[in-house]
């Protein structure tokens, strides 16, 4: 499985635990931890040659 693929498992992670967080403070870390995962993954997918530098600053 290809790095960028596990940092977008944990983003979703986060999603999840996001929608059942129990007050907005935690809904709102858990939003933060998943724009950062996905951030990761898209670097990541760069890093690899798997998208331009165009793609990255998109």
């Amino acid at each position: 499985m290809k790095q960028s693929q596990h940092f977008l498992d944990n983003a979703e992670n986060c999603a999840q635990l996001a929608e059942h967080a129990s007050d907005e403070p935690t809904c709102n870390r858990y939003k933060r931890m998943e724009a950062a995962w996905r951030a990761l993954a898209r670097e990541q997918d760069w890093l690899d040659g798997e998208s331009s530098p165009s793609e990255h600053a998109a």
